[in-house]
């Protein structure tokens, strides 16, 4: 059947009849409501409404077809528009790369020529030091150090006016050498054209796509920074100047959030500019303040790292047909002094400041621009907007949680000599959530104070995406299912303090139809936790608790993303207002910062189980996240308690957190590549020669001093002895013979132990994991190994790399000898080990 006008119909006999208005209002009225009618529903239709009475059934059907096909075709017309102008204003932003491209070309082209040159007269050179001022790569890095500047007006136009023309070299020229975002490919479906800096100050990213809001919207979005950026705690104005040419700038004082409880928050003291330039764009752009006299400063504020920003910011411009172009230049130094050496690649990969910043940025606008296209109301009659700022409450609640800060409330208790699991208190949660403590179904809230236990371990060979929903599809694995008395004296006190804790108590889960979807790796749902009956008398259980979960990071392709799953009780009445505790899991992806190989080590175990005997990395490992070998996850759960039950408290939340530490570990182990089939054993081909060799001697040494076999069978081929060594199930580590002894070898339940990899194992001092005691008899010991070759320790304790304590039963340490019989390391086997 052909599409033709709506007020008209093929009749039987060939001809075309019209609807009244009348009729084809009403028609419509009930298309709105039941675009494709049964024909039971097309004859009660008729009878309902009289002004439908003379128009036979059959009529009705082919009416409704007709205007389900007009429907189907506006909406398909709608679509090509809409990919069109995406198409257009894509072509008009890579002409513009391709553009600044060329540009970069003949600037390296005319170095070259330059430095040509200046090789042929390398005795003029050297006297005329004017050539220390060229150019390198293409990037303006040789600046002179800028005196102190005048805080006064017309001393801050001077900085902005630097600041907007240094940013714009870095949007649309050759400032920084862009590179592409691995894993980011233009289209009309993408996010944008995303790339990263490479050998700049500092770390950068840069993106430019197509957003379909008004200039003037896109920048009101973006200087709220807290609403889309989920890292930034709070962004204060602390003075705004007018300018002369009808822009505005400002003084502005920055916090972010710490990712992880290892590493300290940050700050920044910022000038941020905007203005319009002559071609109509709109821009905004940001460096921080220094070297400024005669002006408002920023003092250091307690628990936070003063971090610089390097001209950043946006250019937005209008887009023909509606909408905008946007580019954004994120630049940053992050001080990546201030925290522990495993966790620096956060802060020196341009890629993570990508995809927190850069592209976060994007999608929020994105988002919104979605939102303002499609209907107001989605699953529970929720509002998308609302929607998405119940995630961003989540999100902010487990932040503040995750850095517990002295502003807020937070306040930190003594340990219980582990220092494992920290606990904060809060004892003005009304502050802290910034609502009171009250339900809508009649429970009345005696709370009076919050509790937050934190712990952060790593992770090795499993890919964060894969964990995380691991996590989410099976709670049974982790949750704890043992601490009915803290349940029991949790649930009195109202649905809210139904924290962490007393997930465990549920067996099954059931996703309810929230299920909004932010973007296409990030969504928000209800779950539903239904409850297990220990015993007849039970007085709480059975019962259903819901919970508001928010997961994001669950694309295993997306490069360098942050997994997240956050999760906080809620009643069924599910309030906007209502209070939430957010609990949960974050597990951010390290990149290694070191060299691979290790070429100053002829014998080196670690680097030849890693590294093939070309020197690169062989065939079979793994892409995308799965190339990832090391991830750090922080948990942190809150729970809601009356305050004279503190200590009881602390002490259920200790256990509770460390179970669920041990369950993750148990699971990470279970679902490393090493474990799923096509990746078991030993990446091939097993190492060098010498590495063969190396694990021939360990084997060697262990039966000469001690009498009986390290490993079950030793008449193997060297390429199997290392195999079996790298699996054996005790711990098995070595270390050099300098006066400060540090590990070179570890096989894969050392590496497990000492939560480290083999590159880090190399910084790993031998007095550093064990405790004052377990020093005490290593000292005592050692010269005992050396004169007799080996020594049994007794049992005790020891640390991690990320400082979690470690008992094991006992250790034996053996001098290994070379062929020559000459010592070449010592080994030490901790047999039995396991985490407190």
């Amino acid at each position: 059947m052909s599409c033709k006008d709506g007020s008209k119909h093929l009749m039987d006999n060939g001809k075309y009849v019209r609807y009244t208005p009348e009729q084809v209002e009403a028609l419509e009225r009930l298309y709105h409501d039941c675009p494709k009618p049964s024909s039971i529903r097309r004859q009660q239709l008729i009878r309902e409404c009289p002004i439908l009475s003379h128009i036979e059934p059959k009529q009705i059907k082919v009416w409704f077809q007709n205007r389900r096909c007009r429907e189907k075709q506006r909406k398909e017309a709608s679509r090509l528009q809409g990919v069109n102008r995406k198409l257009t204003a894509m072509n008009k932003l890579l002409m513009e790369e391709n553009d600044r491209l060329q540009k970069q070309v003949s600037q390296l082209v005319y170095e070259n020529g330059y430095f040509r040159q200046h090789n042929q007269n390398t005795t003029l050179a050297t006297k005329d030091t004017s050539c220390e001022s060229a150019v390198t790569s293409g990037q303006h890095s040789l600046t002179t150090q800028n005196p102190p500047r005048d805080a006064s007006p017309a001393g801050l136009l001077s900085i902005a006016e630097e600041t907007l023309a240094e940013f714009l070299s870095k949007a649309t020229g050759t400032a920084v050498e862009w590179v592409q975002m691995p894993g980011m490919k233009p289209g009309p479906d993408s996010i944008g054209i995303v790339a990263i800096s490479h050998g700049c100050t500092g770390v950068a990213a840069r993106a430019c796509g197509l957003v379909g809001l008004e200039p003037t919207r896109v920048a009101e979005i973006l200087k709220d920074r807290p609403l889309w950026f989920r890292d930034c705690r709070a962004v204060d104005v602390l003075n705004v100047l007018p300018t002369a040419n009808g822009g505005t700038i400002e003084l502005l004082y920055m916090q972010l959030y710490a990712p992880t409880t290892l590493a300290p928050a940050r700050d920044f003291w910022l000038l941020r500019y905007t203005t319009v330039l002559e071609d109509g764009s709109l821009v905004i752009c940001e460096r921080s303040l220094k070297n400024t006299q005669n002006g408002p400063s920023m003092p250091p504020v307690q628990h936070f790292v003063r971090a610089e920003m390097l001209p950043s910011g946006y250019l937005i411009r209008p887009c023909d047909g509606g909408g905008s172009i946007i580019h954004i230049v994120d630049h940053m130094d992050l001080e990546p002094w201030s925290v522990p050496e495993v966790l620096r690649p956060l802060y020196e990969s341009s890629t993570v400041l990508a995809q927190k910043t850069t592209m976060a940025a994007l999608r929020q606008l994105r988002q919104i621009s979605h939102e303002v296209s499609q209907s107001n109301v989605t699953g529970w009659g929720r509002r998308p907007a609302a929607l998405r700022a119940l995630s961003q409450r989540l999100s902010r609640g487990f932040n503040e949680a995750l850095n517990g800060f002295t502003d807020e409330g937070w306040s930190m208790i003594g340990n219980d000599g582990i220092d494992d699991v920290t606990i904060l208190v809060n004892s003005s949660p009304d502050k802290l959530m910034g609502l009171n403590l009250s339900f809508a179904n009649g429970f009345p809230s005696v709370s009076n104070a919050v509790l937050c236990a934190k712990a952060s371990m790593l992770l090795q060979n499993v890919p964060p995406a894969i964990l995380l929903r691991f996590l989410r599809e099976h709670r049974s694995e982790w949750a704890d299912n043992n601490m009915d008395a803290y349940s029991a004296a949790a649930i009195k006190v109202g649905p809210c303090s139904l924290s962490g804790s007393r997930v465990g108590n549920y067996g099954g889960q059931v996703i309810l139809p929230l299920a909004h979807t932010i973007e296409h790796e990030e969504f928000l749902e209800v779950i539903k936790l239904e409850g297990i009956a220990h015993s007849p008398d039970d007085p709480i259980m059975p019962r259903e608790v819901f919970l508001l979960q928010f997961c994001s990071g669950m694309d295993e392709n997306a490069v360098g993303t942050c997994a997240e799953l956050i999760f906080a009780p809620i009643d069924a009445s599910f309030a906007d207002d209502a209070p939430l505790l957010p609990s949960g899991f974050r597990i951010i992806p390290l990149e290694s910062g070191k060299e691979a190989s290790s070429p100053n080590r002829t014998l080196d175990l670690a680097s030849a189980l890693d590294i093939g005997p070309t020197g690169n990395r062989t065939s079979n490992d793994y892409s995308g996240n799965h190339g990832c070998m090391r991830s750090v996850m922080t948990i942190a759960f809150e729970f809601a308690f009356e305050s004279h039950m503190q200590e009881h408290v602390a002490s259920m939340a200790r256990q509770y957190v460390r179970s669920i530490i041990s369950s993750v570990q148990r699971v990470a182990l279970a679902l490393s590549p090493s474990h799923l089939g096509s990746h078991a054993g030993l990446r091939t081909p097993l190492g060098t020669p010498e590495a063969q060799t190396l694990a021939q001697w360990i084997c060697n040494s262990y039966r000469c001093y001690l009498g009986v076999e390290l490993l079950k069978s030793n008449n193997e081929g060297n390429e199997s002895l290392l195999k079996s060594l790298w699996h054996h199930s005790d711990a098995i580590l070595c270390c050099n013979l300098k006066a400060l002894p540090v590990f070179t070898f570890s096989n894969q339940a050392g590496l497990d132990m000492l939560e480290t990899t083999l590159v880090a194992l190399q910084d790993i001092a031998l007095e550093k994991i064990f405790d004052d005691h377990g020093r005490k008899i290593l000292f005592s010991e050692f010269p005992q190994i050396i004169q007799q070759g080996f020594a049994c320790l007794q049992g005790g304790i020891c640390l991690s790399s990320m400082g979690r304590p470690i008992s094991y039963d006992r250790v034996v340490a053996w001098k290994v000898l070379n062929e020559e019989e000459n010592a070449h390391c010592i080994g030490f086997m901790f047999m039995n080990w396991s985490f407190v």
